[in-house]
């Protein structure tokens, strides 16, 4: 098979509808799972565990059983909640303990050791077997087991890998090093190829276990186990009691409204608020009240943005340590957007120092139902494979999630025991009108806020169908101070935005996220897909 020219797609896609259920994610096959299970009785939920349990299997470059796991959910009897599976640092991962093991490791002096990117110490508890099984039992008609299965048959019996899935999986090459992880996702030492059959049967034994044993052999029994000991042969502190003491959190979205929609987004310990705070000086400095292609636009969205994650980055964290001002409410939107006019600013850094987190990716479905349930769920590992361990014979890649950790003690997400770390990842929920749902997301790291703004506006502003909504050209907010766009982003808006003052460059698609979007309205199901990823929007 050839190698993925990842630049030349150019198929046109068109919204997806539904009489019973829909379901759009970055991978086939795992859409597929999630409509089976719903074709078999499930319901929205059932089948948002069974396509993020397949995704697992079919696109593991991203998400996987050793990660965290969110969701945003509207059910059939009205409830507006969110679900925050996200595992803390181990109880004895101190600044300074994890300072000397690196050192000691690496032959550097302590004080100068920054937070790795991978390895021991960047693994996190993982909340994503606890979070499935929570999703299933609190809302689900089927049981985990049930759900899983799809994911157990793909790992078992094979599955061909798509071209965007096999282009991300050649960074395990470099980044894999020891035999449990090169054994499990390497074949005679290489990625494999476009259309190869991939059976991960370490993988596929340890679903089994959970399907039926529950969630606990992972935090409790010989998966737990394994995982400990993987991390701690490296150096790394995670224990069992750790895992053992692991719960997920139903927590209150927050709402904000931006036009006539209420959109709802989780609280921190993840970005939300950022997203809610950029739409909300957006419709302040009226960036919807110009054409979709103009620079205007683009210009008032991206002040907008800028000064969100200026903000979000230097006060959201963990909220059992810190607290945060009201980024979501209307009065500190008027205050962020009293200095935007109409050239960029240049004095407003984005970031924060050593986050590790502006170009991560990982996966995202969205599901409903024709009973009224809408789910965005959000399943991730942070950094493709993650860490770079493999738990023993589990097939278990284990998170890099804990890299957004600084060892500065005055930095926003300094480390601490038993604290979480910042998250990109925010599903999302919108209320279109009366009896009208929408969930959806969009990832790709510090993409996942402003493709949550650019999505928005291109449905309440500009009233696209919700795949047009998609498809359009983004631009994106860089670290650096640039401004990226597409390369097949409007040229002349291009050159006026650089009038403007705005550092403009030309990325590829893959950094402009992985959006997924579902609808009921009034009982009628669509759904719409990333045209920047390998996946399916599916309805039947």
């Amino acid at each position: 098979m050839p190698s993925p020219d990842l630049d030349r797609f150019s198929s046109r896609r068109s919204t997806v509808y539904g009489q019973r259920g829909v379901v759009a994610t970055s991978q086939p096959l795992a859409a597929q799972a999630g409509l089976s299970v719903l074709e078999d009785g499930g319901n929205a939920f059932d089948a948002a565990v069974a396509t993020a349990a397949a995704l697992n299997v079919v696109e593991p470059t991203s998400t996987g059983l050793g990660g965290d796991v969110f969701a945003a959910y509207r059910t059939a009897d009205g409830e507006v909640g969110a679900m925050r599976s996200s595992g803390p640092a181990p109880q004895e991962a101190t600044i300074d303990a994890v300072r000397e093991a690196v050192a000691g490791a690496d032959d550097t002096a302590p004080e100068d050791v920054e937070m790795p990117f991978t390895g021991p110490h960047t693994v996190t508890v993982p909340g994503t077997a606890r979070g499935w099984e929570a999703t299933v039992e609190r809302f689900g008609r089927v049981s985990l087991a049930e759900a899983l299965q799809p994911a157990i048959r793909y790992a078992t019996e094979g599955y061909p890998v798509s071209e965007r899935i096999a282009s991300a999986w050649e960074h395990g090459e470099d980044l894999f090093e020891d035999d449990h992880a090169r054994g499990t996702y390497l074949f005679d030492g290489e990625a494999p190829s476009v259309g190869q059959t991939v059976h991960l049967p370490a993988l596929g034994e340890s679903l089994r276990r959970v399907a039926e044993a529950g969630a606990d052999v992972v935090y409790e029994g010989e998966i737990g186990e394994a995982i400990a000991r993987e991390v701690q042969d490296h150096g790394g502190f995670l224990t069992t009691e750790d895992l053992a003491a692991f719960e997920p959190e139903f927590v209150e979205p927050v709402l904000s409204t931006y036009g006539d929609v209420e959109v709802f987004e989780l609280p921190p310990n993840n970005q939300g608020l950022i997203a809610l705070e950029a739409l909300n000086i957006a419709a302040e400095v009226g960036a919807g009240d110009h054409p979709i292609d103009s620079p205007e636009s683009v210009h008032y969205l991206v002040e907008a943005t800028k000064r969100a994650f200026h903000d979000g980055h230097r006060y959201i964290t963990d909220p059992e340590f810190e607290n945060h001002p009201p980024l979501a409410s209307q009065s500190w939107a008027e205050k962020r957007a009293a200095d935007i006019d109409e050239t960029a600013s240049d004095d407003v850094t984005f970031g924060v120092p050593g986050a590790n987190a502006e170009d991560a990716d990982t996966v995202l479905l969205c599901v409903a139902d024709d009973a009224g349930n809408v789910v965005s769920f959000i399943n991730s590992r942070f950094a493709g494979f993650g860490s770079g361990l493999v738990a023993g014979d589990t097939g278990i890649a284990l998170q890099n999630r804990g890299a957004s950790f600084s060892l500065d003690p005055d930095h926003p997400n300094s480390l601490a025991p038993g604290k979480r770390p910042f998250h990109t990842l925010i599903p999302a929920l919108a209320r279109l009108g009366a009896d009208d749902w929408a969930a959806f997301g969009v990832m790709g790291g510090y993409m996942q806020p402003q493709g949550h703004v650019q999505v928005l506006s291109n449905l309440v502003d500009h009233d696209l169908p919700l795949q047009a909504a998609l498809d359009r050209p983004r631009w994106r907010y860089r670290e650096d101070g640039t401004l990226a766009v597409e390369p097949h982003f409007d040229s002349q808006t291009a050159a006026k935005l650089v009038r403007k003052g705005h550092d403009v460059r030309v990325l590829t698609g893959e950094y402009f996220g992985g959006a997924q979007l579902v609808r009921n309205d009034g009982g009628t199901l669509s759904a719409a897909t990333e045209p920047r990823k390998d996946g399916n929007a599916v309805g039947y």
